[in-house]
């Protein structure tokens, strides 16, 4: 299907990577891995044909089709969804063009016995053929069911694209390169901005996609999920494994390690050769034997160990002061943008060392509350900040913020006061900026190291409360796990705004999940939130299936379909009175999670209150395990 030979590129005359060479073929999902600034997102461009490179070959079939999501999308304004949508089908576009200039001249002219007339007949009955064929008849509707596939309401339709939040905007362009039925998918990471759902289905449908793809993510999960090879773009070389990421990294370490044996063993080898030579040297009755030694050493072919590139940040963000017990009180928070409403009557509070995660749909509030918390946006309702409070806000769309005039030394030095600019080196030496690189423009860096600069400017300001919006979009696999380490020590207050499963794991001890304007607490971290979703729609599909169930047979009757009716009727009626026993004990237990929240000594101090406590928590893991197995026979 594709075919690299020898590729390489160079910029200001050092090679970003150099005589590369793999295939493409039909089925490959391929994660394409590496560090920030190695060049993914170059090797991407190159196979769309938007970038030149310097030698080599690149082969593809002929006309095979290729769909590019690219990390930043461009809107022109005044097109709808469904306008920008319709975009994907150029080529039906320009023949209903064609068929509304025929059908124009046909209702304008008289002359219907001349030839010229006729033969404007024969072209609309081709134009027709073809418009046929490429599905014009129907691609209005397959349009409407992507869109709706991939979380649109129909309502959202008619609504313009510069409405819609990145993410959403993100999804119509992924419609538009889902609906052209590309060959090969080369998606350049396409989870940034996604909400947990939207992942979801997008690992759906990719598992499921005919053609080949290749894919930029820092999303270890979401690599996992959908992909059956891996390509790491490494010190200017790649490694190329039939593995999906966690595999393939497991087996490029064994293989290292394999290597190192060999070359251990090796070495001793050519040790105990030039032991040997030497003292035959010596000898003149042995010379010929050292020459037959000398020549034997020469050939021998070296073996080599793959290079790592293991330099990466080492972030800490130390508490400056210690904060009062209360950090937020917020009461009937509400929010609004025109007639459109985010937020509508929020209460919570958070307290001093919380660990929160917020997550939920694109475009249902997430950053919009976090905008409230920092006092960047307008609002109604009360929020109290509470004593002694210092925020550390990393925003969505932080790099955009920074001047790409500036080189990175100037960003810094800008934006520390008298304290802090004298560690304006040390603290961009942590984060990979060094030597040359700290007089880098910004406009040069990539994604990745503009985030990684973003990140080091919040070390420049005194905090106690860190609230991220994103931080780990276009971070490499090494940076996202130092910042995730970083911020597992934080001793402070840290709420985080992220769509991604893997960072989130082992960072927070409370979900907010945000939907229809409201937000509900988990009180758990994202496993359990996982959890409770899983449940939530197992409870939708049980009740497909009894309204499926519920259906009269066409063609049956008979003892047969009675016992089988009657036997569904009986595991509907348990399925019913075990739902009813769930929510009473979540319920339940809801409101002693309160109490330990509100009066934790005195709730405890009740008799027997943990065995208590523990009992209702394994009834209810029990009845969810007995709801599981009745649903399971249902279907």
């Amino acid at each position: 299907m594709l075919n690299i030979h020898k590729l390489s590129i160079a910029f200001q005359g050092s090679y970003l990577f150099e005589d590369i060479t793999f295939r493409l073929g039909i089925g490959d999902r391929v994660g394409l891995v590496g560090k920030n600034g190695a060049g993914k997102s170059t090797m991407l461009r190159i196979i769309a044909g938007e970038q030149e490179f310097d030698e080599g070959q690149l082969a593809t079939d002929k006309e095979i089709r290729i769909g590019f999501l690219k990390q930043d999308i461009d809107f022109e304004k005044g097109r709808n969804v469904l306008q920008e949508a319709y975009l994907a089908f150029d080529e039906i576009l320009k023949l209903e063009e064609q068929l509304a200039n025929i059908n124009t001249q046909l209702a304008e002219r008289t002359d219907y016995e001349s030839e010229s007339y006729q033969q404007l007949l024969v072209d609309l009955n081709d134009v027709q053929h073809q418009y046929e064929v490429l599905g014009g008849y129907t691609y209005q509707g397959e349009t409407e069911r992507i869109l709706q596939g991939l979380g649109f309401k129909r309502s959202e339709f008619e609504k313009q694209t510069d409405t819609f939040s990145g993410g959403w905007r993100m999804r119509i362009e992924l419609a538009k390169i889902l609906l052209q039925n590309n060959d090969i998918l080369l998606l350049d990471e396409p989870t940034n901005h996604l909400d947990i759902e939207s992942i979801l289905w997008l690992e759906e449908f990719l598992r499921g996609y005919p053609g080949a793809v290749m894919l930029v993510s820092h999303d270890r999960m979401f690599l996992d999920q959908v992909t059956n090879r891996t390509i790491e773009i490494s010190l200017g070389r790649i490694y190329d494994f039939p593995k999906p990421y966690s595999k393939y990294m497991v087996q490029r370490q064994e293989l290292r390690e394999q290597q190192l044996a060999a070359q251990k063993n090796q070495q001793k080898q050519i040790e105990q050769t030039e032991k040997l030579i030497e003292k035959f040297r010596a000898k003149a009755s042995k010379a010929s034997m050292a020459q037959s030694l000398i020549k034997k050493l020469d050939k021998i072919d070296r073996i080599e160990v793959d290079e790592d590139d293991n330099a990466v940040m080492s972030v800490q963000f130390p508490v400056s002061i210690n904060p009062g017990k209360v950090i937020f009180t917020a009461e009937q928070i509400s929010k609004s943008y025109g007639e459109l409403d985010v937020l509508s009557n929020i209460d919570f509070q958070v307290e001093r060392g919380a660990k929160i995660a917020f997550v939920g749909q694109n475009g249902q509030g997430k950053s919009t509350l976090a905008k409230i918390l920092v006092g960047e946006l307008d609002h109604q309702g009360d929020l109290k900040v509470g004593h002694n409070v210092q925020i550390g806000y990393f925003a969505q769309n932080q790099a955009e913020y920074l001047d790409g005039d500036k080189t990175v030394e100037e960003t810094m030095i800008d934006a520390a006061d008298e304290k802090t600019r004298p560690r304006v080196r040390d603290i961009l030496g942590a984060f990979l900026f060094r030597g040359e690189e700290v007089d880098k423009y910004v406009r040069v860096l990539s994604g990745g190291e503009r985030n990684r600069l973003a990140l080091a400017k919040l070390l420049l300001q005194p905090l106690n409360v860190l609230i991220m919006d994103e931080p780990t979009n276009h971070l490499d696999m090494k940076s996202k796990n130092v910042l995730k380490e970083a911020l597992r020590r934080f001793e402070g207050t840290l709420i985080l705004v992220s769509h991604d499963r893997d960072f989130l794991q082992g960072l927070s001890t409370r979900v907010y999940e945000f939907k229809d304007r409201r937000i509900k607490e988990y009180l758990g971290d994202i496993d359990f939130f996982l959890e409770q979703r899983k449940v939530d729609s197992l409870r939708e599909v049980e009740k497909r299936a009894q309204q499926k169930a519920a259906k009269p047979k066409q063609n049956g009757g008979g003892r047969a379909t009675y016992e089988a009716q009657k036997r569904q009727k009986s595991i509907q009626n348990k399925l019913s009175k075990i739902e009813s026993q769930i929510d009473k004990l979540e319920k339940e237990i809801a409101e002693i999670d309160v109490e330990l929240a509100i009066n934790y000594d005195e709730t405890i101090a009740q008799p027997n209150f943990f065995d208590n406590y523990q009992a209702k928590k394994l009834k209810l893991e029990e009845l969810m395990n007995q709801w599981e197995e009745l649903s399971a026979s249902l279907e």
